[in-house]
């Protein structure tokens, strides 16, 4: 039996609601912070999907109970004597690089195997350590083991990213949550990921301001003083981008719920410009379209400008628009990877370093293609929904890693997709 594979019929057919599951990229640094809180926390709303799984194995190594209940994690650390993750577990998941500063919180010291390399780019834990560095916090490697130490304990600072980072800013932000003194963040990241950690963590009694601007400002408290507690998490605004990027492709209507707007501002000013009906409401957001889609140019930027996770779905997009569009990648490095895979249905992409040129194809046809990366992923299976003919997408592994019944959900919308044990690519 082969790896699975998701094979999609090409019926240009997505309309219709979605429920949009917790975000990932919350979930992931909720379940961290968990460890200061030593005792029972519940963190509703989260994904079933693998990142969460591996997480959830992570904290299970440190000495934690995990326990799921439909869509909530009860995570209890009161038994967490463990400061030290190893390899197969971080090797398998760079976000597990996030118990780093929970760890140092709680324990004042850490063992955290050094995180390999990314296929959409290099993303170096740099600033995560310059940060914690100067809460006091000393690091060295030992075959291949970042060990952090606090021999005069853990001192807020004042700290200026030079690149608005989110692992670095939530890494500070839980170790600086029980520093001595006042800790700021200068050009903190400002992504809604790091608002809802910023709001658990306050709900475990921490003192925290500015979450959400770029500068947040920490006021430590004894860790005695943190506590367990209930918290939701958000909506991802990804997984919202990349269904409604899929109305946009097929015309829709399609109408994402459990997701705030002011989270995706920058994606619906683009689906506007390229020729989208986008309307929303406290908590949905609804895309369709008549004419054909239009060009237009997008960069990628940290929040609150486009997010390189819905930059591979927007292409996408501009592959099929009337035009040439410019998609300029700001983040990764590496990110382009995709284009490769889109080219093989028959897009026109030329690469320029960080630049793709993409020239309106017209129509796209079923081929079968990889999965580069969990965005990729994702996109692909929407292409092979408005391509000629079938499309077969390996490596779907990457696809689960974020998005909880993919196919599932798609086939609510009409997609015609399956999921299906094949002979692995030749």
């Amino acid at each position: 039996m082969g790896k699975e594979s998701i094979l999609v019929r090409g019926n240009k057919t997505l309309s219709g609601e979605v429920k949009i599951s917790g975000a990932k990229n919350s979930a992931l640094k909720l379940m961290a912070a968990s460890l200061l809180g030593q005792g029972q926390s519940t963190i509703q709303n989260v994904p079933d999907i693998s990142d969460i799984a591996i997480m959830s194995d992570v904290l299970r190594r440190l000495g934690a109970s995990v326990q799921r209940i439909d869509h909530s994690l009860l995570i209890d650390t009161s038994a967490v004597d463990s400061f030290s993750t190893p390899y197969e577990l971080v090797s398998r998941m760079r976000a597990s690089i996030s118990v780093l500063g929970p760890l140092i919180g709680r324990f004042g010291q850490a063992q955290v195997a050094m995180p390999g390399g990314c296929q959409i780019g290099a993303r170096k834990i740099d600033m995560h350590l310059v940060g914690l560095e100067s809460l006091g916090v000393l690091f060295e490697v030992d075959h291949g083991t970042l060990i952090a130490t606090t021999p005069d304990g853990l001192r807020g600072a004042h700290v200026v990213l030079e690149f608005p980072s989110v692992g670095a800013t939530e890494n500070m932000l839980m170790a600086a949550v029980v520093a001595e003194g006042s800790t700021v963040i200068e050009n903190a990241a400002r992504e809604p990921e790091i608002v809802d950690l910023c709001n658990m963590l306050c709900d475990m009694g921490a003192r925290i301001s500015g979450a959400g601007t770029a500068n947040i400002e920490v006021e430590g408290v004894p860790l005695s003083s943190l506590h367990p507690c209930v918290h939701e998490t958000i909506g991802d605004r990804i997984e919202a981008g990349t269904f409604l990027a899929g109305g946009a492709l097929t015309g829709g209507p399609v109408t994402v719920q459990g997701i705030d707007p002011d989270y995706l501002r920058m994606a619906i000013m683009k689906l506007k410009a390229m020729g989208c009906v986008v309307s929303c409401g406290e908590d949905y957001i609804t895309v369709s379209r008549n004419g054909d889609l239009t060009s237009t140019d997008i960069q990628t930027l940290p929040h609150p400008g486009f997010p390189t996770d819905l930059q591979a779905q927007f292409m996408l997009l501009a592959s099929l628009a009337d035009g040439i569009s410019v998609i300029t990648e700001n983040v990764f490095e590496n990110r382009f990877m995709f284009a490769s895979e889109l080219m093989r249905m028959g897009a026109d992409i030329t690469l320029e370093d960080h630049h793709a040129i993409v020239r309106g194809a017209g129509a796209l046809q079923g081929a079968p293609v990889s999965s580069t990366d969990l965005r990729a992923g994702a996109a692909l299976v929407l292409a092979g929904i408005v391509a000629e003919g079938y499309t077969t997408v390996y490596d779907i592994q990457h696809i689960d890693r974020g998005y909880e019944d993919y196919v599932g959900k798609l086939r609510s919308l009409g997609a015609d997709v399956t999921r299906t044990d094949a002979p692995a690519q030749v």
